[in-house]
């Protein structure tokens, strides 16, 4: 899968399998037989937490791992720094495979690689924001003034800056949270580890943290592992999510790939009443443009291009197919009836374009008062497909988009 991120993972995963219990061989070999977690925990009195798990994590995305109660998500990112003991498979790291390290390297690798942020924000309350944004730079033993420095710049990041020396009772729930995210960034660790950080938070405290997380990472470039049982926030934040249920994982893949191609019933069942309109991007709906036009046409090849595919709009593209704008096909009759010959004089330069990243959901209203078709348009200025009418029901309607949303945008006034 392209992922769009580093080829070489940061973390790989293989094989992994945590069983709680005295004795985890029996439920293990069980596990290989195909044996499901209720009857291995029946027949062995053994709790299987992960079994048989696997995959990477790339350097700079965030890694959403999601799931019901009882699913394994937390003991796994559990796992990832040895917080628990796997029972088997490991985990690497930049080439260092962590289930192999001895206590004292362990703790080392933990103190360089890994932040971790709390759902419940484990704060000290006799610490200062500052003090508690300082202590791990305190157990790696920082100086002072060092620590007092980098603690600021930090809070100053997440939007804290003059709550320096107020005390964790003094700061609302989410304000607490950014003290916690605040600490996790304070090390400057390669990974932050966020066990369902922000279910504590009110829904609107909530989407603005997921808000600031996003443009956090944005900034920091770190690579972010984050718990959630939530669907809406891991379509928010994730660039790949990994769906897990009874200690398995189910699918991994973008928050359209697990929306769009839903691996089973259970996936299905699981994201079922979710606005695909907020999922869906423009490079989803669009369509590959019938014909284009190039700069030496001329009005009356345009004109052509435009009766053979039955259009009344063209696009025209330079030859490394760059975009430079849109002709009609009236305003190509009525100059040359004037007797006008130049492209230029028939030339709309001035045309809304969205990229192929675009959601959806931002599209809808455009689409519904637009009479012309949409140019989805590359970084690099390079025309890439063309959203119309009939290309954007169809998108949301496979997708299952609401009623309402497909009304929107289903009245007359744009031309194909």
């Amino acid at each position: 899968m392209d992922t769009g991120l580093a080829i070489k993972p940061k973390m790989q995963v293989r094989n992994l399998y945590k069983v709680f219990g005295a004795s985890p061989k029996e439920a293990l070999e069980l596990l290989q037989q195909g044996a499901g977690k209720d009857e291995i925990l029946e027949k062995t009195g053994q709790s299987v937490g992960l079994a048989d798990i696997n995959f990477d994590i790339y350097d700079g995305e965030i890694l959403v791992i999601m799931g019901l109660s009882g699913s394994g998500k937390s003991t796994l990112v559990r796992c990832l720094n040895r917080l628990i003991e796997p029972t088997n498979g490991s985990i690497t790291i930049d080439d260092c495979d962590i289930t192999r390290l001895n206590i004292t390297d362990l703790r080392a690798l933990r103190r360089k690689k890994f932040g971790m942020v709390f759902q419940h924000f484990a704060l000290f309350p006799h610490r200062t924001v500052q003090e508690n944004v300082a202590f791990g730079l305190e157990v790696q033993g920082v100086t002072a003034d060092e620590r007092t420095q980098k603690a600021r710049e930090v809070l100053k990041q997440v939007g804290l800056e003059g709550w320096e020396n107020s005390y964790p009772d003094q700061l609302s729930g989410g304000m607490q949270q950014r003290v916690g995210l605040a600490r996790g960034l304070a090390v400057n660790p390669d990974m932050l580890l966020m066990d369902e950080a922000f279910s504590a938070l009110d829904p609107l405290i909530r989407r603005d943290m997921q808000h600031e997380l996003v443009a956090l990472q944005d900034r920091f470039k770190k690579t972010i592992v984050f718990i959630t049982h939530d669907l809406d926030e891991a379509l928010e934040i994730g660039d790949r999510i990994i769906l897990m249920k009874d200690g398995r994982i189910v699918q991994i893949g973008t928050p359209e790939e697990i929306l769009t191609q839903p691996a089973d019933d259970y996936v299905s069942r699981f994201v079922e009443n979710v606005d695909m309109t907020k999922v869906l991007t423009a490079s989803s709906v669009m369509v590959r443009a019938q014909t284009v036009a190039y700069p030496r046409d001329g009005l009356r090849t345009m004109l052509r291009k435009m009766r053979d595919v039955g259009i009344s709009s063209i696009f025209v593209v330079n030859r490394d197919q760059s975009l430079r704008g849109l002709v009609l096909a009236q305003a190509c009759n009525d100059a040359l009836k004037s007797g006008q010959q130049s492209v230029d004089d028939v030339l709309i330069t001035a045309i809304p374009t969205t990229s192929p990243d675009e959601p959806v959901t931002n599209l809808i209203g455009l689409m519904a008062e637009a009479n012309l078709p949409m140019p989805v348009v590359g970084n690099d200025g390079k025309l890439l497909g063309v959203i119309v009418r009939g290309s954007l029901l169809a998108g949301i309607a496979e997708g299952g988009c609401d009623a309402g949303s497909i009304a929107n945008i289903s009245r007359e006034g744009m031309e194909r």
